[in-house]
C-alpha cells in the first residue's frame, strides 16, 4: 500500500498543535518521521515539506480518517458558519454543562465511541451495516445517520477552531450527540409593554420604600393592562419575573436603594475599601466616639433627688492597638467633658499624644473652640481664641483632626465595632439593660420596669456603675481579639500590641499646668460701661475702661468664678473681678454658683406660691363656701392706675426748709385758684366708683 502524504500545516491539526510545535518535534526527533519534500511550483516559492501519515499518533491518524470521509468538509463548515445557524456548542462552557449535565455528558461520550466506530466501517454493503448496527445499539437507523452527521459536523467545527487558534476542541464531538440544553427565563408570555411596566413599578421608590409586594404588582397589572386591552400573564409568570430581575439580573441592589435610599445604600451595600491599620503606628490615629448605654442607672442630684438616667460614654481608641487610651462616663457630654477625656488620655499609663484624631461629625467635636474653625470648614488655618495654636485639639499636642462623614459610620468602623463588643460583652449582664432599638429588630428590646427598680433601689449607681466599667475595660485590654489577628499582628489582645509594637508615635504631653489653663470655658462678651456681666454679676478692672462698647475674650475656671480672664485679639488684658463674689468668699467654684442662683430662683418661686395662697378668698380655695364674699378686698386700697405706679418711684422727703416754703406757697395758690365745688364732685366720683366695685 503506497504510503500517503500531507503537509506539515494538515499534520499539526490533526495532531492538536501548533505548526512551530510540530515543526521542533520533528527537528528534535528525525528518525520518527517520515519526510519528504516537493519542489516549488512553476512560479517560484519555497519547497513544501510533507510528512508520513504513518509517522504520526494514532490520535492523528483517526483524525484523518475522519476528515477524509467528511464529504465537502470546507463546504459544512461553510454553510454552518453563519450566527443564525452555528451550533450551541460552539459557545457552550463545557465545564458548566457537565456539571449540571453530567449523566447526559457521560452517556455522550459512550454514544460518541459507538459512532466513532460506526463511521470506521469502510467494507461494502454500509447500507446493511447501519440496519445491523442501528439494530444492535437500540436505536433507528435513521437515528443512527442523524448522530453520525452531528458527530461528522462537530467534527469539521473542532478542526476549523483547532487551526485558527491551536486548541482541542474534541468535545464538540460529544455535545453535539447531546441534548441542546432548554434556554431558561425567556417569558415568551410577556409583551415588552408588560414587562417595562412591572420593572417600573416594582423598582419605583414611593412603592419600594412602602415594601410594595408582588401581589400588589399583579393586581395593578390587572388594573392597567386591561385598561390598555394588553395579554394579562399569570401570577406565577409574573411572580417568576420578578425573581428573575432580583436574582438573575441582580435587581437586588437596585431595589434596596429604592427602599432605603441612599444613606440606607451606602451603609449596607456600598463597596467600602478596608483601612490597613497595621500600617497605622501605635497612637498614630486615635478614633474618639460617643455612645449611650442601654442600661440604666441611679443619678444623684446636688439637691439629694434621684433619677434614672442612661449614662453615655465617651472614648477614644488606638487604631493600631484597639485599646481604649481614653474615657468619661457621664450624664450628659459636652465640649468641657471631651476636653477632659482628652487629658485623661494624655497623662494614662495606656495613653499619650496622639499623631491624628478621627473625630465624629458632633457639635462637641467639630466646635470651633475644639478645632480651630468653623463647623462648615473642614480644613483650615485659621486661629481660635480657645487656644494659643489653633483649636483645643492642635493646643494639647496633637497634630490635626480628621471629621468622619455625616451618616457614614463606617469610616469609624474600629470604635463602632468596640461599641457593638460593648453591648454584647458587657451591657447585656447588668439587671437593667434593656436592649436597643437602634437597629431594625423591635424585639432587641427588653422591657424592665425601670421606675419600679429606681424604688426599690436595684439600680447601681453611677459611680459603681463607673468602677464596673474599668473593671470590664482592663478585661478588655487583655482577651484576645479577632481583628488583631486578621490584620496580622503578632499579637492578638490589645494590650500586648499596645505596649510590644515596634511602630509607635510618641510625643510628649503639654504640662498638667498648661492643660488646666487649656481647661477653662471660654466666651465672647461685650465690655458695657459697668463692665463683664456674667453669672447674673458684674466684673470689673481699671483695664476695662479702654474696651468699653467693644467685644473681648473671656477665660473663666469652673472652680473658681469670682474672676475673669480677659484677652483681646489673642493676648491678655487683664483679669476681672466680681466683688460680690469675692465677699460670699474668696473662692467659689462655678457649680457651687449655678446651685446657689437655682436656690435662690427655687426659694423665690417657692415664697411667691405661699404668698399667692395666703392671698386667696376662702371661696377660691374652696368653691362649695358661701361667705362673706370678697370683703376683704375692700380693706385693700389698690391704684386705679396700675400702670403709673409701676413707673412711680418712692423717694425721701426733702428736709431743705427753703424747699418746703417754696412747695407750701404752691400748694396754697394751687388751692386758692381752684373750684371747691369741683373738688367735693371729683371726690364724690371716686367714693362712688368705689362702692360699685365692692358691690
Amino acid at each position: 500500500m503506497a504510503e500517503i502524504y500531507i503537509t506539515l500545516e494538515e499534520a499539526a491539526g490533526f495532531e492538536g498543535m501548533s505548526y512551530k510545535g510540530l515543526t521542533s518535534r520533528i527537528s528534535r526527533h528525525p528518525d520518527a518521521y517520515l519526510t519528504k519534500t516537493e519542489p516549488a511550483s512553476t512560479n517560484g516559492g519555497k519547497p513544501r515539506v510533507l510528512v508520513a501519515l504513518s509517522s504520526l499518533s494514532k490520535k492523528a491518524r483517526r483524525a484523518y480518517k475522519e476528515a477524509r470521509n467528511i464529504q465537502g468538509e470546507d463546504v459544512v463548515i461553510e454553510e454552518n458558519s453563519s450566527a443564525d445557524e452555528m451550533p450551541w456548542y460552539i459557545d457552550a462552557d463545557p465545564a458548566a454543562y457537565i456539571e449540571k449535565n453530567g449523566k447526559a455528558y457521560y452517556e455522550a461520550v459512550e454514544l460518541a465511541k459507538v459512532i466513532r466506530e460506526f463511521l470506521n466501517y469502510g467494507d461494502r454493503d454500509r447500507t446493511e451495516f447501519a440496519a445491523s448496527f442501528a439494530e444492535a445499539h437500540g436505536m433507528s437507523q435513521r437515528t443512527l445517520y442523524r448522530y453520525a452527521q452531528s458527530y461528522l459536523e462537530a467534527s469539521a467545527w473542532a478542526m476549523k477552531m483547532s487551526k485558527q487558534d491551536g486548541n482541542n476542541y474534541d468535545f464538540f464531538k460529544v455535545l453535539a450527540l447531546c441534548r441542546k440544553p432548554k434556554q431558561k427565563n425567556t417569558f415568551p408570555s410577556l409583551t415588552p409593554e408588560v414587562r417595562a411596566f412591572i420593572e417600573n413599578l416594582w423598582f419605583d421608590p414611593a412603592f419600594a420604600e412602602n415594601n410594595g409586594t408582588r401581589e400588589m404588582v399583579y393586581s395593578k397589572l390587572l388594573k392597567v393592562g386591561s385598561a390598555n386591552c394588553w395579554d394579562i400573564p399569570s401570577y406565577p409568570t409574573v411572580a417568576r419575573y420578578i425573581d428573575y430581575l432580583m436574582n438573575v439580573k441582580r435587581g437586588k441592589n437596585a431595589r434596596f436603594l429604592a427602599e432605603e435610599g441612599i444613606r440606607g445604600f451606602k451603609n449596607k451595600l456600598m463597596v467600602k475599601a478596608s483601612r490597613n491599620t497595621k500600617a497605622l503606628p501605635v497612637m498614630g490615629l486615635v478614633q474618639g466616639d460617643q455612645h449611650t448605654f442601654d442600661v440604666w442607672v441611679k443619678y444623684t442630684y446636688p439637691n439629694g433627688k434621684t433619677k434614672a438616667i442612661r449614662p453615655k460614654l465617651v472614648a477614644w481608641l488606638d487604631t493600631r492597638s484597639r485599646c481604649i487610651v481614653g474615657d468619661v462616663i457621664c450624664v450628659q457630654p459636652n465640649s468641657q467633658v471631651l476636653k477632659q477625656s482628652l487629658l485623661n488620655m494624655l497623662y494614662s499609663e495606656i495613653g499619650g499624644v496622639p499623631e491624628w484624631l478621627l473625630i465624629d461629625n458632633g457639635k462637641d467635636y467639630t466646635a470651633e473652640t475644639m478645632t480651630g474653625r468653623k463647623r462648615s470648614e473642614r480644613t483650615s488655618d485659621k486661629a481660635s481664641f480657645d487656644s494659643e495654636t489653633k483649636g483645643f485639639y492642635r493646643s494639647i499636642g496633637i497634630q490635626d483632626d480628621m471629621r468622619s462623614l455625616p451618616y457614614q459610620p463606617w469610616s469609624k468602623a474600629q470604635i463602632e465595632r468596640f461599641f457593638g463588643t460593648l453591648i454584647s460583652k458587657f451591657e447585656k449582664w447588668v439587671a437593667s439593660y434593656t436592649g436597643t432599638l437602634t437597629g431594625s429588630k423591635t424585639s432587641a428590646k427588653v422591657n424592665k420596669d425601670i421606675k419600679k427598680m429606681l424604688e426599690r433601689d436595684e439600680l447601681l449607681s453611677l459611680d459603681e456603675f463607673y468602677e464596673l466599667w474599668k473593671q470590664w475595660r482592663d478585661e478588655y485590654h487583655n482577651s484576645f481579639h479577632s481583628g488583631l489577628k486578621k490584620q496580622g499582628e503578632k499579637w492578638h489582645t490589645p494590650i500586648q500590641v499596645f505596649q510590644n509594637a515596634e511602630e509607635r508615635y510618641i510625643k510628649a504631653p503639654p504640662p498638667k499646668k498648661l492643660a488646666t489653663i487649656l481647661m477653662r470655658k471660654a466666651e465672647r462678651v461685650l465690655v458695657r460701661n459697668i463692665g463683664i456681666k456674667k453669672f447674673g454679676f458684674e466684673y470689673r478692672a481699671d483695664e476695662l475702661c479702654h474696651y468699653i462698647g467693644e467685644k473681648v475674650d473671656i477665660k473663666w475656671d469652673v472652680n473658681d468664678v469670682t474672676k475673669l480672664y480677659v484677652y483681646k485679639d489673642g493676648e491678655k488684658i487683664c483679669e476681672a473681678y466680681s466683688q460680690e463674689l469675692l465677699l460670699i468668699a474668696p473662692k467659689m467654684p462655678q457649680k457651687a454658683l449655678e446651685e446657689h442662683l437655682k436656690m435662690q430662683k427655687r426659694q423665690l418661686r417657692q415664697t411667691m406660691d405661699e404668698l399667692a395662697y395666703y392671698t386667696t378668698p376662702l371661696e377660691e380655695r374652696d368653691p362649695n363656701y358661701q361667705g362673706y364674699g370678697n370683703d376683704v378686698a375692700g380693706f385693700i386700697f389698690k391704684n386705679e392706675n396700675p400702670q403709673k405706679t409701676a413707673s412711680s418711684k418712692l423717694v425721701a422727703l426733702p428736709d431743705d426748709k427753703q424747699f418746703r416754703e417754696e412747695l407750701r406757697s404752691r400748694k396754697s395758690a394751687k388751692n386758692d385758684s381752684a373750684d371747691p365745688d369741683d373738688f367735693y364732685q371729683k371726690q364724690a366720683e371716686k367714693a362712688l366708683a368705689a362702692l360699685r366695685k365692692l358691690g
